[in-house]
């Protein structure tokens, strides 16, 4: 049986970097840059893995997951994406998602997530506790999850003025 990946990816670059290296490991490899797009794919393709970024433009990576978990033979998806929370991993795995890796992540990893069939309970725990901006930055996205993505409501509930959450959300997540 041939395996067929989606990566759902909007970085041109990276995307056709990764399409090549999966087709060297024996992946028939098609790509989209949004959630339309990754639908016109899954229904021609019928995509037995896929790739998905978390941060799209229009619907989130969040909404291809839900989408693909939903089809009648639905792909192993790993989500893999540079902004990476607690709050949006859970999310992932609830909608659907097999595995969930934060960028960067080589070829080899993403394999590795893709082909794997159970989780690991010898996962080595992190000895360092979390740091207070992690922490803020997990706190944010938690909420904004609740909110379905809305950064005005998000500002609200956390008594934040808009601009200053989207200054916020524009950087890359702190590194523990």
């Amino acid at each position: 049986m041939s395996r067929r990946l989606l990566i759902v990816e909007d970085d041109a670059g990276f995307a056709d970097t990764l399409a090549r290296a999966m087709e060297k490991r024996g992946f028939d490899v098609v790509r989209a840059g949004h959630y339309q797009q990754a639908q016109e794919c899954a229904a021609a393709f019928a995509p037995t893995h896929a790739v998905v970024d978390l941060k799209l433009p229009g619907e989130s990576g969040l909404k291809v997951v839900e989408y693909l978990a939903r089809l009648p033979k639905p792909p192993r998806i790993l989500v893999l994406t540079g902004y990476a929370s607690i709050a949006t991993a859970v999310e992932a795995i609830k909608l659907g998602a097999s595995h969930y890796l934060a960028k960067p992540a080589d070829a080899d990893e993403i394999l590795a997530a893709l082909l794997r069939d159970e989780a690991d309970a010898n996962l080595a725990v992190n000895p360092v506790p979390i740091s207070v901006a992690r922490l803020e930055w997990e706190h944010i996205q938690k909420v904004l999850t609740e909110n379905d993505g809305n950064i005005s409501a998000t500002a609200r509930a956390l008594k934040m003025h808009r601009r200053t959450l989207q200054r916020k959300l524009e950087k890359r997540p702190v590194k523990d």
